[in-house]
């Protein structure tokens, strides 16, 4: 694994980030799937080799995506399960024997593997126009396909604020009008660097890049917030927890674990002012097996009614807002493709974080220095 890999998730591997979140969902959909839903385009035989990240997640991705898929198209799903991707891939392009048809990948890693070649082109045209359509053109890369995405949200304890709690980053740093015990994200500065900038007053279009002077500036405000962050929680799935046990009054906290504690009928709030966003990406590899049934399970997979149920199953969306016309009123306010939710959300800048610095590193790994020094201080 590079180091590059390793600040992507520090701490945080991505099987423990999103499968236990599946478990506090409900599913009720099931996408209709018939050959005459799937029509001829997508019909085929054989199989696909997919690469998941194991436990329920993996569990309600069969259940809601690839049983439908086989019934629709003929085409049977092989998973293999592993916590990163990437380190398989590279392994599998260096040795010319590609065993996987397709892979995840977090966004940092996504560029240069795309330059050297590992990918191939999605065949937009098996797309049904909806899903063209729903899915922004952000999200539909030459060569890569959004998978979901990930937001990092502001979540306080109703009962701890029973005329309103916080509403943003501002009012999560003013202990005095919001007291209460803190919670904070430990292990990615990236994450949690925004937050601190946004309390400053900063307008959300200019949190990105985190330049130098910036960094700074969110430095000054966290060792202001420092003394109230009784605990800076390192799994997402400690921070609903905490609120629900009263040991915080306000937490940032992953917006999946965050729907799913709410869903559940925890006393909790998210606030989606400021909320930071991040992007996992699908590809077909060059050299696999069966790269055409692979162009036909990421047509099947971006159709409104199966990113409905991949949501629905996972509790984190794809990009292809025309599912919201098939997903249960409750859960839509919960969503970072709610266009409500999504008119304050910043996307962090992958494209400033993968670029290198004068001293070799990247921007992520500056980023990511700065913060680990700053805690271990």
């Amino acid at each position: 694994m590079t180091k590059q890999d390793t600040y992507s998730f520090r701490g945080l591997s991505r099987r423990s980030l999103l499968q236990s979140t599946t478990m506090g969902l409900s599913v009720p959909f099931v996408a209709k799937a018939t050959k005459a839903w799937a029509d001829e385009k997508l019909a085929g035989s054989g199989e696909v080799v997919v690469y998941s990240y194991g436990g329920s997640f993996t569990e309600s991705v069969r259940r809601y995506v690839y049983e439908p898929f086989t019934k629709a198209t003929g085409i049977r799903v092989v998973d293999v399960v592993a916590d990163f991707a990437e380190p398989q891939i590279r392994a599998m392009h260096q040795a010319g024997r590609v065993d996987w048809d397709i892979g995840y990948l977090v966004p940092q890693s996504y560029p240069a593997m795309h330059e050297a070649g590992m990918f191939v082109p999605i065949d937009y045209s098996l797309w049904d126009q909806e899903s063209l359509e729903g899915t922004p053109q952000h999200a539909r890369l030459e060569d890569a396909v959004v998978i979901h995405q990930t937001a990092g949200v502001l979540a306080y304890d109703e009962r701890a604020f029973p005329k309103g709690g916080p509403q943003n980053w501002v009012d999560f740093w003013d202990h005095k009008k919001f007291p209460g015990p803190r919670g904070l994200e430990a292990p990615l500065g990236k994450h949690t660097i925004p937050h601190a900038l946004l309390s400053t007053g900063i307008a959300h279009k200019d949190v990105w890049p985190l330049t130098d002077e910036k960094i700074d500036r969110a430095f000054e405000k966290l060792n202001e917030i420092k003394p109230h962050v009784v605990k800076w929680w390192t799994a997402g799935g400690e921070a609903p927890q905490l609120l629900i046990n009263g040991e915080y009054a306000m937490t940032s906290t992953f917006d999946g674990r965050l729907t799913a504690a709410i869903r559940g009928g925890a006393p909790i709030k998210g606030i989606w002012d400021g909320a930071w966003l991040t992007r996992s990406y699908a590809v077909i590899l060059k050299g696999g097996a069966n790269t055409t049934n692979a162009q036909k399970f990421f047509a099947f997979l971006n159709r409104a009614e199966i990113a409905a149920g991949w949501t629905q199953g996972t509790g984190y969306p794809g990009p292809n807002t025309n599912q919201l016309k098939h997903l249960p009123a409750g859960l839509i306010p919960l969503l970072s493709i709610n266009p409500e939710n999504a008119a304050k959300i910043i996307p962090e800048d992958t494209d400033w974080l993968v670029q290198k610095r004068s001293d070799g590193k990247t921007n992520a790994e500056h980023v990511q220095e700065r913060w680990l020094a700053w805690r271990a201080a």
